[in-house]
Order: C-alpha cells, then sequence, then structure tokens
C-alpha cells in the first residue's frame, strides 16, 4: 500500500504528464498553497485555521488555472477527494475537479453538473474546449485575448481571488458586457486588479472597434490621491501611455487616461472638459471607488455620451 505522497509520486504525476499537463505553456504545481488560513480571535488568543491547500493546480496557461486534484492514498477510494476538490475549484473559480487514488479518477462539471469516472486525465486543449463551449467563447480571437497574461512582479503575482476577478472581469469585457461591478473588501488589492484587467487587454489590443490598435481607457476617482497614487506606482508599467487629464487640457494622444471628476465635469465655471471627447473615444471605462463620488446623480454634472447621442 502507497501512502498519499507515495501516490502523487508513483502515479498522479505521471498520469499528468501523459495528459499533457507538462507541456509548455500548460503546467500543474504540486501542493499549491493559496490562503493563508482564516484568522481565529478566541478571547485574547490569536491564531490561523489550516491553509488551503491543492494537491495539483492545472493551468493552460501560467495565467490561467482550469481544474482542481485532490490525491488519496492508493488504498482508499477513488473518489474520497472529490469534495474536497470540489470544495477547492469553488474558492478558485474553476469548473474542474478531480479526485484520484492513483488508479481510478473521478471527474465533477460544474458546467454540466455531471459527475464520471474516467481512464485518464483530460488533456489541456480538452479541458480548454470544453470550457469554451460553456462559456460560450466560440469566437477565437476573445478565447486568446482572454490568455493575454498578466504583469508580473516577483513576489507579487495576483492572489487566487484576485485571478478570479481579471479573469471574469477580462471575459465579461470581452463578451461585450457594458456593465460589470467588482465588490471587493478594503486591502484586498482593488487597484492591482484594475491594473491587470488593463494590462491584459491594452496588450491584447483589444478595442470596442475591433481595430488594430491598443484600447484607450479612462480611470476616474473622485479625489486626486486615489488618481495620482495608481497613475505614479502601480499603472507605471504602461509607461508613456499615460496621461493625467487636468488643467484644461483635453489630451487625445495618448491610451491610459487618468482623471478626477471635478476635471472633465461641468460645473458653474466650466462647460464640461468631458465633451471634448467623442462618444466612442474611451473603449473602457474604470471608475474607482464607484459607491461614493459617482453614487448620487447630484455629486458631479458628468455623463457619458453614447453613439446614439443619448447621454
Amino acid at each position: 500500500m502507497f501512502n498519499e505522497a507515495d501516490t502523487c509520486r508513483k502515479f498522479v504525476m505521471p498520469k499528468l504528464v501523459e495528459a499533457g499537463w507538462d507541456n509548455d505553456p500548460h503546467s500543474f504545481t504540486e501542493q499549491k498553497t493559496f490562503t493563508d488560513g482564516r484568522i481565529v480571535v478566541a478571547g485574547s488568543k490569536v491564531k490561523r485555521r489550516p491553509q488551503k491547500r491543492a494537491d495539483y493546480l492545472l493551468r493552460y496557461t501560467r495565467d490561467f488555472p482550469l481544474a482542481v486534484v485532490e490525491a488519496k492514498a492508493d488504498y482508499k477510494s477513488s473518489g474520497d477527494g472529490l469534495q474536497q476538490a470540489k470544495d477547492y475549484a469553488e474558492v478558485l473559480g474553476l469548473k474542474f475537479a478531480y479526485s484520484t487514488n492513483g488508479h481510478g479518477i473521478i471527474e465533477f462539471d460544474y458546467l454540466t453538473g455531471k459527475e464520471q469516472q474516467i481512464e485518464s486525465f483530460p488533456t489541456p486543449e480538452e479541458l480548454w474546449k470544453r470550457l469554451r463551449a460553456g462559456q460560450a467563447l466560440n469566437d477565437d480571437s476573445v478565447a486568446d485575448r482572454l490568455l493575454s497574461p498578466y504583469y508580473h512582479l516577483s513576489g507579487k503575482s495576483p492572489r487566487y481571488y484576485q485571478e478570479i476577478a481579471i479573469n471574469r472581469s477580462v471575459q465579461a469585457v470581452l463578451q461585450d458586457k457594458r456593465r460589470i461591478l467588482l465588490t471587493m473588501a478594503t486591502g484586498t488589492g482593488k487597484t492591482v486588479v484594475a491594473f491587470q484587467i488593463c494590462w491584459k487587454l491594452w496588450n491584447a489590443r483589444w478595442n470596442r472597434a475591433g481595430e488594430y490598435r491598443r484600447p484607450k481607457i479612462l480611470y476616474i476617482a473622485d479625489r486626486n490621491i486615489l488618481i495620482d497614487d495608481p497613475k505614479d506606482k502601480i499603472f507605471t508599467p504602461f509607461g508613456d501611455a499615460r496621461w493625467k487629464i487636468e488643467n484644461g487640457d483635453a489630451n487625445k494622444s495618448r491610451e491610459m487616461y487618468f482623471a478626477t471628476y471635478q476635471a472633465i465635469a461641468r460645473d458653474e465655471r466650466r462647460p464640461g472638459l468631458y465633451r471634448e471627447y467623442s462618444p466612442d473615444f474611451f473603449d473602457l471605462i474604470i471608475v474607482d471607488e464607484c459607491h461614493r463620488g459617482s453614487a448620487s446623480g447630484e455629486s458631479h454634472d458628468l455623463r457619458f455620451r453614447r453613439q446614439d447621442g443619448t447621454e
């Protein structure tokens, strides 16, 4: 009999390699820890609960995971780890969960709700094809842009919940959804998520007109600190593509724009600088802290015109 570690080394890993999960750009990570463990306060003592750690995380590309695999010792049933695999898949926002004892493999497909026993792990291309069909990603160009990589800094790769937010938002944009709301707690990296969304779309040369050019993106907030700090720190990889709209200057030669509502809105002294930009000038508009400055219709007299002339 083999324990869980032996099962992984002798049976599971060779099956994953045989299915093509070790062929670039596909990959799998072993013993992938994706949470630090929930903090629990009991009286005056503070402790962490156990970390969540997947035995294997299967990635179609480095920045696009597809499935989680939970392995158990070979003397256990192949389905003993399925509930744990499903729990991890739900946390990670994945559509495929697998449990194995090294011999049999149980698959749960969230796209169809079907659970079945299979002889071998699906190939990366097979899972990607099934995901595309289930998510209505029929256009090859849309699917390719969804796989556009993140901007990686050493030690600062997106956390699992940020990956979910980034990939789901980019997918919604590519599927022509006009309004997307991200609700994230303070300190969970909303600005980092916004940057990665912009980076993926910018490098994929996505734009609403379908032209071969980078998109023009507007990032707006209600205070200068919420504009200057992201522009000068997190968004620095955009280099000279960045521009802050201020002092009545409606520059139109850049791609990554930053502005406060006050700088482009209409008031008693200004007719509204936003009118200098055509209705279809910006491909994407990101509203930071949208529950504050933009939540009330009386906050600012700022309305972006649609191409049909309505505001």
